[in-house]
């Protein structure tokens, strides 16, 4: 085969993008104002929100949802430990201490069975972060599921959805279930503001707190000390607050990025359904375990775990692909091997056998809407041929 050049991840922007953002440049105003106030209430509506809250990354949402829940110095929250450090992290900015738990293998979700495990050992936990993994929802409704499991033990739920737009549980779209969820736009996600991220909830103290909290604790919309008829210099601080507001230039483009959510969603749910057809063969693998239906998965990323007897280790089989123009990545080292959680924590790998499993032979393919079939094609023919198939 003609070898190709197939990037791991590639931004779509042939939109709208460029008409907003030049219609933000001409306004004279480029910081958090009207097309900001406009992508938090479409994507309020998008997701069945009541508040939508947007900031400059998932993580500076995380942090604030976890602020306005109340995590303070010595409070624990069960956490996965296959997220990325985002997920935990924000917890130590605020003195609180994760829990981590071992997750479902082939999802690599937490279930409804770990965390009620969990709560009976841990009973003063406070909250729980639900990261809805590579696009699919956990198990959150129902009979039994993660929100009936957290309010009989009264832990608070914080659900980190930054693969999970737009993902979809029981016909209601991630971001309305728990007490706040928290999405991601960075620039591999299936919508994106280049550096962006949004918190929404049906909790109107939690949304106050968390609009007061993104911008240095300010009282008011800091623009119409500039912009209005009658403008006035005079704020108060009521909170020591952050700053972690949204540009309206991140914004515009939003925007147009929201406009197609669901193409760029269902481009995605091609790709895989090309992989979990033409990789279904291979016996040294394990494709990702579904539990939602494809059209309600967001497919931000396509695992694979590459089992221990196969012809080549994880990291070979990355070098095999790059060498033939396919870019790869791992989703995730999880975070009790890594440094600072295990030696703060004295993590042993051998408490989490399920994300030690996935981490040893944990690959994701290229996932985006703008990937040809041929293209997947020659990755599904190089991955194979890596393989020895």
């Amino acid at each position: 085969m003609t070898m190709k050049k197939i990037p791991y991840c590639k931004v779509v922007c042939d939109g709208n993008e460029l008409r907003y953002v030049r219609d933000v440049l001409e306004s004279g105003w480029l910081t958090t104002a009207g097309r900001t106030l406009e992508l938090e209430r479409r994507f309020a509506e998008a997701v069945g929100a009541r508040h939508a809250c947007a900031v400059n990354s998932c993580t500076a949402a995380l942090h604030l949802a976890a602020e306005a829940l109340g995590i303070r110095p010595g409070s624990r929250v069960f956490v996965p430990t296959m997220t990325f450090t985002a997920t935990a992290e924000v917890l130590r900015y605020l003195g609180a201490d994760p829990v981590f738990l071992d997750v479902e293998y082939g999802t690599c979700l937490l279930t409804p069975e770990t965390v009620e495990a969990a709560a009976r050992c841990f009973p003063d936990v406070k909250a729980v972060m639900i990261v809805h993994f590579g696009g699919q929802a956990a198990s959150m409704t129902g009979t039994g599921g993660l929100l009936e499991v957290c309010r009989r033990h009264g832990i608070r739920i914080i659900e980190d959805a930054a693969h999970a737009f737009p993902s979809r549980i029981d016909g209601r779209m991630v971001g309305a279930l728990g007490d706040v969820t928290c999405f991601s736009f960075y620039a591999n996600k299936t919508i994106t503001t280049g550096e962006g991220g949004m918190l929404t909830t049906n909790d109107d103290t939690i949304a106050k707190r968390v609009k007061l909290m993104r911008l240095h604790g300010i009282d008011r919309d800091i623009s119409s000390c500039f912009t209005a008829d009658n403008p006035s210099w005079e704020y108060d601080i009521a909170g020591l607050g952050y700053k972690y507001n949204l540009s309206d230039i991140n914004a515009a483009i939003g925007l147009a990025q929201l406009e197609r959510a669901e193409e760029f969603r269902a481009g995605r749910q091609r790709c895989a359904e090309f992989y979990l057809r033409e990789l279904a063969g291979l016996e040294c693998i394990d494709l990702p375990l579904l539990r939602s239906a494809p059209q309600d998965h967001a497919w931000h990323i396509f695992p694979i775990v590459l089992k221990p007897q196969g012809p080549v280790t994880r990291n070979r089989c990355i070098e095999m692909l790059a060498e033939r123009g396919i870019g790869a990545s791992v989703h995730y080292k999880p975070l009790h091997r890594m440094t600072y959680y295990r030696e703060a924590y004295c993590l042993s790998p051998d408490d989490y056998p399920n994300a030690e499993r996935i981490w040893q032979g944990c690959l994701s393919l290229p996932m985006y809407s703008a990937l040809s079939d041929d293209d997947l094609d020659y990755i599904c023919c190089t991955l194979r041929h890596c393989l020895g198939a």
